[in-house]
């Protein structure tokens, strides 16, 4: 089957506002010209699936999960997927692009859930057959759907600020999403949970001087198999991941710090000023005193 490319401005506002949220009840056809529900498609934007009620068989990169009310999905990336049957199916798509939001990942990467559901366990589902997904009890699925609810709401009404609202909301589910995972994780996502507690851990004291045995003392896994899972789900080593860490977070004090570039690299961990001027560049295509003097506010 021919897969179809979703564009997000064919589902967003004509503003341009990356936030979009459709109920679709169960047993309705096409709602809109590019409704792809039962089209096999990917994103160019992530898309929060979050099944209400009945039952059905969602299809994701040729794999099919039989869903029923509480299972959440993330798609994004190149996850091609679609509903093969769902006439008792009802869900809500909550769609938005992160490239263009300010998510405060550094915050959110704080919660293991978000590096499980948001990061980890998408990448994990393209190389591994790997059928998991999040599955809320009815009292928690209500409460999503609450917020879900407001949203519909606010962009029902679409008055001024609805925007900020929408953003406030969309991050308070994901927060909760997140948060649930520990409650619902089995014993298939043990590897999974580990890695997004290292990451989390690592994402609170980046600026620590981690060795590997130390990570994976943590992880609860041998460094040699912490070294595979760890890459498989992220595409990098811990070590650099750690890096990559250091890198953001001092490219944003980069541009609202007045503290001098080195300065800035020891208090993010880097001891040597012009290792972290190499790395940088290796990153960010441009030294750190040229990325200060092009972005900084």
């Amino acid at each position: 089957m021919k897969s179809t490319k979703a564009f997000g401005r064919h589902y967003f506002s004509p503003t341009g506002f990356p936030i979009t949220v459709k109920s679709v009840p169960a047993g309705s056809g096409p709602q809109h010209p590019y409704d792809l529900t039962e089209t096999l498609h990917y994103h160019d934007f992530a898309e929060l699936i979050i099944i209400t009620a009945g039952n059905g068989i969602h299809v994701i990169n040729d794999v099919e999960y039989p869903v029923t009310a509480g299972d959440v999905f993330l798609i994004q990336g190149f996850s091609e997927h679609h509903f093969k049957s769902r006439q008792s199916l009802s869900h809500v798509n909550v769609m938005y692009d992160s490239a263009r939001l300010p998510l405060s990942v550094d915050w959110l990467r704080k919660i293991p859930g978000y590096n499980v559901i948001f990061e980890l366990e998408p990448n994990w589902r393209e190389h591994r057959n790997f059928k998991h997904r999040l599955h809320l009890s009815p009292a928690r699925l209500a409460h999503a759907e609450t917020i879900i609810q407001s949203m519909l709401e606010e962009t029902r009404e679409n008055a001024p600020g609805y925007e900020a609202v929408l953003f406030s909301m969309l991050l308070e589910l994901i927060v909760y999403i997140s948060r649930q995972y520990d409650h619902e994780a089995s014993p298939k996502t043990v590897a999974l949970v580990r890695i997004g507690n290292v990451i989390s851990k690592l994402e609170q004291e980046h600026s620590r001087a981690w060795k590997l045995p130390e990570i994976a003392k943590l992880a609860g896994m041998s460094a040699s198999n912490l070294l595979i899972l760890f890459k498989m789900a992220t595409g990098v080593s811990p070590i650099d991941y750690v890096i990559k860490i250091r890198l953001r977070r001092a490219a944003t004090d980069l541009c609202s710090s007045a503290n001098s570039i080195s300065e800035i690299a020891f208090e993010h961990g880097f001891r040597d000023s012009n290792y972290f001027s190499k790395k940088f560049k290796q990153v960010y295509d441009m030294s750190p005193r040229k990325y200060r003097q092009k972005f900084r506010t």
